[in-house]
């Protein structure tokens, strides 16, 4: 567990000072259904460098039509931690897909639960978490602009 700035919580902002590699965080996102009354939700952790599939794999492995990330408020209702502080150890009762890439790092830095900490681990402890699945191709790196 480390200590951090609140004011640094957001990957970018905490790679940057703390001299972290952005390939090495690894962000918890709550992902829900649209439409869907109550809300079909899962947990997915995915690299930073990476941009999660929330229109084709997270859609087709919920069962929907349509999926996007939890608002904030529905994150903090949901498992009671704010954004940029959102960790899978903790979440309970919702699927836990892992992108297979983060399982490639020999550590990874994510949210310790709330804004003020992070977790740093060898990525296959997340492997150890009630509902832990691996996901082939649960996100993807982004192309250069």
């Amino acid at each position: 567990m480390v200590e951090i700035d609140p004011d640094l919580a957001d990957t970018a902002a905490f790679c940057a000072h703390y001299g972290f590699e952005l390939e090495d965080a690894a962000n918890t996102i709550v992902v829900t259904s649209k439409k869907i009354e109550p809300p079909i939700m899962a947990v997915c952790v995915v690299l930073g460098t990476t941009r999660l599939d929330v229109n084709r794999t997270v859609r087709e492995r919920l069962g929907v039509r349509r999926a996007s990330f939890a608002d904030a408020e529905t994150t903090v209702a949901r498992t009671g931690m704010l954004v940029g502080g959102v960790t899978a150890p903790g979440i309970d009762g919702l699927p836990l897909w892992i992108d297979s890439a983060v399982l490639g790092r020999s550590r990874v830095v994510m949210g310790g639960g709330n804004r003020s900490s992070k977790l740093v681990l060898d990525p296959r402890e997340l492997l150890k978490l009630p509902g832990a699945e691996v996901v082939q191709g649960l996100a993807s790196v982004p192309e250069q602009a």
